[in-house]
């Protein structure tokens, strides 16, 4: 499988600053910009930089960022699926996950997640992967919105769907823990049929419910 990660950017401009979407970006690069203090989604600003310049260094790992010169006001990450959860119990070489998507609120509502999703997507590799997103409701930033859970789900669809992700059922217990998580997809055009099947007997293992 080719794992040449090939850059690409893209300009946006909202709210008055002039943004640049680019990446993959090494961790090297990555760490040389500065982190606006709205990042902070997951973990404070500082540790969420500092787990992302890792990410970016991995084999598998694609960190593609929006900037305003050197600070950074968004990003989204690409990397293999944890360990300790069921999408990585195949092993799959060729399945990615969407571990994050972040938007400081400075450039909310401005495209720029949709824009980040396009230059990931640009690079032909991609078609060698299944790349999953597991959306959890208690990840959403509802407060800093003013959205309800089902208006941020559609949201997300609408972000994910614009790269060709999909909604896919599933099993998996935290998933089925709440009717506003879900589990999307988009199954590159070179993946190969046993790691599709093997992908589908990972959403599905309590066959016997259903």
């Amino acid at each position: 499988m080719d794992h040449i990660k090939r850059y690409y950017s893209l300009p946006l401009e909202v709210n008055g600053r002039e943004l640049i979407i680019e990446g993959p970006i090494s961790g090297a690069e990555l760490a040389a910009y500065r982190f606006d203090d709205g990042l902070k989604a997951f973990r404070i600003p500082e540790m969420q930089h500092k787990a992302l310049v890792e990410i970016a260094d991995l084999p598998e790992g694609r960190i593609i960022v929006a900037r305003e010169e050197d600070l950074v006001l968004g990003y989204v990450t690409f990397l293999h699926p944890d360990p300790l959860e069921r999408w990585s119990q195949a092993k799959l070489p060729d399945l990615l996950e969407l571990g994050a998507i972040e938007i400081s609120p400075l450039v909310r509502a401005g495209g720029v997640a949709k824009k980040l999703l396009e230059v990931s997507f640009l690079d032909d590799a991609m078609e060698d992967y299944i790349i999953i997103t597991t959306e959890y409701y208690w990840h959403w930033d509802l407060k800093g919105t003013g959205l309800d859970v089902w208006q941020y789900r559609k949201v997300m669809e609408k972000v994910m769907g614009s790269v060709g992700m999909i909604w896919l059922a599933t099993d998996d217990p935290e998933i089925c823990s709440h009717p506003a998580n879900c589990l999307m997809a988009k199954i590159g055009g070179r993946v190969p049929p046993e790691s599709v099947e093997a992908f589908d007997a990972m959403r599905f293992q309590n066959r016997f419910l259903y």
